[in-house]
């Protein structure tokens, strides 16, 4: 019975969604985090019998087909990428984005990623970094004297530091932003990667041409709202329940033909 296959599919594409509103929960605290949610789309149809052709040599046309659907698949895990709340902190390396634009970070290997999650601070030469040690910016590093006693960043990223009394330009933060953000390649500890389906990035000044300001002494929260996420999980619940019954169901048919066929 194709039912039982088709209630798999199902069973499996649940699970998926479980699975994307878990991790969109144990996310709830992560710095810059974006929720994420499932999206499916049904699988090939298999035709019974053809709409549109003639029900005999030079008859009438069928107008309704027989065409029975095999199921259901993960089409993709889409990351949504909304603004989240601010959350003060009152250290001076904390920044927050409001706006469209990523923060850009070095990794070991040279390569540029790009993150939301501004807690930053300086590693043992004086440059900014992030919390795994990254460096801060695509290129010139922004470097804070060891004898600064205050660090100010404005709105449009230029980082100032004071020294006796003075103060001096410590570097300038720019940002990156994307044709399509849905596409970039979550890696895990709050950064992404660009791919083909994010397009290239596009630099820019912070609060200029459609770039969001950048707000010291704030992080950003993450976006996930428990309220929705648990009406979420009740929906794919009753849905895996649901699949489940159609297999029980399927499978006591089945039974009952086998009866009937001793």
């Amino acid at each position: 019975m194709k039912a039982l296959a088709i209630a798999a599919t199902g069973m499996n594409a649940q699970q998926t969604n479980l699975e994307v509103i878990a991790n969109n929960i144990a996310n709830i605290n992560t710095t810059g985090f974006k929720r994420a949610r499932a999206e499916f789309s049904d699988l090939l149809y298999q035709t019974e019998r053809a709409a549109g052709v003639p029900n005999r040599a030079n008859q009438a046309v069928v107008p309704e087909g027989a065409i029975v659907g095999l199921g259901v698949k993960t089409a993709a895990v889409r990351n949504l990428h909304l603004q989240g709340g601010l959350v003060s902190t009152g250290n001076s390396f904390d920044m927050a984005l409001i706006g469209r634009g990523w923060f850009q970070v070095q990794a070991a290997d040279g390569t540029t990623l790009y993150t939301r999650a501004g807690a930053f601070n300086t590693n043992a030469d004086g440059q900014l970094v992030t919390l795994d040690g990254y460096t801060v910016g695509n290129g010139a590093a922004i470097n804070i004297p060891q004898e600064a006693t205050e660090v100010t960043v404005s709105k449009s990223g230029q980082v100032y530091a004071t020294v006796d009394g003075q103060q001096q330009l410590a570097g300038e933060i720019t940002l990156a932003s994307f044709v399509n953000e849905a596409g970039l390649e979550p890696l895990g500890e709050n950064l992404f990667r660009e791919t083909a389906a994010s397009g290239p990035a596009t630099e820019g000044t912070p609060d200029e041409g459609g770039f969001a300001y950048i707000q010291q002494n704030y992080l950003e929260a993450s976006n996930v709202d428990p309220v929705k996420e648990i009406t979420d999980l009740i929906s794919a619940q009753r849905a895996y329940e649901m699949n489940s019954k159609i297999i029980q169901a399927a499978d006591e048919m089945a039974a009952v033909v086998s009866k009937n066929l001793r």
